[in-house]
């Protein structure tokens, strides 16, 4: 496992006169088993092992962050890994498939009809009669075991004189908001998901059902930034992108963290946060360059 020096993770950066802005680098954890993954993973792999299944088998998109950290997690603790990508086989894999290939991967497309079977029994069992014994790793991660896993990304953080008043970070599947509710019960910490899905409001039952037993503390999701829907981009949010990175050094993509920094800029200029507040951004990584 990883050991890390917690000071290298926060960033104070000069976003705004009005409130203190810092980010949590969790992309500087690893360069594929990235930010919130890691977390996620921590406590899977570990239950793996328990079992005895050196198979893990998962779900996720032709840009799944998900994916490659499972496939990069297998390739260094000697896992098999299986991952059931959406959609049929493209003629040409992009980027990140041909690279979790490289790791060792095997990757089986599913129609997007069949994808949505994922979290069926029937389905599964198919899986099985394929693939043979394995550990089951859900869509983005997101289970019990990731929740424990999230709720501790604030121990990454150095300690501290003061506590935050907001802290914002993108959401897929919930496991890391989860987490983060998790954390924070019982302060007055104000918890935002940016969620980068189109029609998201489900998203507040399947958190709720990641949180169940559980105290935690409330959050909001702000529905109007996925820009299209996951993984799709506009030239707005492209433009601002590369203004971003270039005036502050800090690497983003599109599915995930560059949504969650351009609705932060539209939340300040909508005076959103209250004056002298401070703010954490989290970063949750799946920069891959």
């Amino acid at each position: 496992m990883i050991f890390v020096n917690t000071l290298d993770f926060l960033e104070k950066v000069d976003f705004s006169k009005k409130i203190e802005v810092f980010i949590l680098r969790l992309d500087k954890i690893d360069s594929y088993i990235s930010g919130n993954k890691w977390f996620k993973l921590k406590y899977n792999l570990q239950e793996a092992r328990k079992l005895g299944l050196n198979k893990l088998l998962t779900f996720g998109g032709a840009y799944s962050n998900h994916i490659v950290a499972v496939a990069a997690a297998g390739k260094r603790w000697g896992f098999e890994t299986i991952g059931v990508i959406r959609g049929e086989k493209p003629p040409i894999l992009n980027e990140r498939l041909l690279q979790v290939e490289k790791w060792g991967m095997e990757l089986y497309f599913v129609s997007r009809q069949d994808y949505q079977q994922k979290k069926n029994p029937d389905f599964i069992q198919k899986l099985e009669q394929k693939f043979g014994n394995f550990y089951l790793i859900p869509e983005g991660g997101s289970n019990a075991l990731a929740v424990q896993g999230t709720s501790e990304i604030l121990d990454f953080l150095p300690q501290l004189s003061f506590s935050f008043d907001y802290i914002l970070c993108c959401v897929g599947t919930g496991g890391t908001l989860a987490g983060l509710a998790r954390s924070l019960y019982a302060t007055n910490t104000k918890l935002v998901g940016i969620p980068v899905l189109k029609n998201a409001s489900f998203l507040y039952q399947e958190i709720y059902k990641l949180l169940q037993d559980t105290p935690f503390q409330s959050f909001e999701l702000l529905l109007d930034y996925h820009f299209g829907g996951y993984a799709k981009k506009t030239e707005k949010l492209s433009a601002f992108i590369q203004h971003f990175e270039e005036k502050f050094q800090v690497p983003t993509e599109f599915v995930y963290t560059g949504k969650m920094f351009f609705a932060f800029f539209d939340l300040l200029e909508k005076n959103f946060f209250l004056q002298n507040s401070k703010v954490l951004l989290v970063h949750t990584g799946g920069v891959f360059r």
